[in-house]
């Protein structure tokens, strides 16, 4: 694979230690190159906006900046850049907010090297990892029923139709683009233009929120 194909990677954590394991877990990875390493949020947005890379693996809790009010900088300036969250926190009200404000995966820093690898290849691809911990988080918020009134409160329901209400059900089942396009025959870029679109009916800026859009208005079983 040439230099040009390369998926570029940064990491931005306050622990060297750790960033010095996952540049080492990931070294033997034939299609990733890492870009350079951030020891805090001001040095990752310094760093950002001098070589931009295609996936940031990054701590929520940094000095400086951190990752909270990182990622909505980022979403800002540099939408198409894929955020991995990587972090010692599995709260679910956490990992819920985080979702929301724009990452494309939630991972903790116990997770396999492997998983890491395959949350990059699955975010480049389908921009959005989704885990166990991820979706027990959409379930979670889902379950607060007050919060989730207050966060869709003025939106009216919208009218999805049989195969979108297919596809929903098979991305909260954690399907794959290429999964789904397979069950319901379908191209998958004929899906992940069907997706973008209940997206934009919905209002929801992530899968997750269309997710939680769905389960609200009892589109999934």
């Amino acid at each position: 694979m040439s230099v040009e194909n390369l998926i570029k990677v940064a990491i931005a954590d306050d622990h060297k230690i750790f960033r010095d394991g996952i540049k080492m877990a990931l070294s033997n990875k034939p299609d990733l190159k890492m870009l350079w390493e951030a020891e805090d949020g001001k040095d990752l947005m310094h760093k950002i906006s001098i070589k931009k890379p295609q996936v940031l693996l990054m701590d929520i809790r940094m000095p400086e900046i951190d990752g909270i009010n990182a990622i909505p900088l980022i979403r800002k300036e540099y939408a198409d850049i894929k955020i991995i969250v990587l972090t010692m926190y599995d709260d679910q009200q956490m990992i819920s907010k985080i979702m929301e404000m724009g990452a494309n995966a939630y991972l903790t820093k116990t997770t396999d090297p492997q998983e890491i690898y395959e949350a990059i290849l699955t975010c480049m691809n389908e921009d959005f990892y989704f885990n166990e911990l991820v979706n027990r988080a959409v379930m979670g918020k889902l379950m607060q029923k007050k919060n989730v009134r207050h966060h869709y409160g003025s939106q009216a329901p919208v009218s999805f139709n049989e195969k979108e209400i297919k596809i929903l059900q098979l991305l909260s089942e954690d399907k794959t683009t290429d999964e789904i396009s397979k069950i319901i025959f379908l191209s998958p870029r004929t899906i992940e233009t069907i997706r973008q679109n209940m997206k934009v009916k919905a209002k929801a800026k992530t899968i997750g929120g269309l997710l939680m859009y769905g389960m609200r208005n009892k589109l999934i079983e």
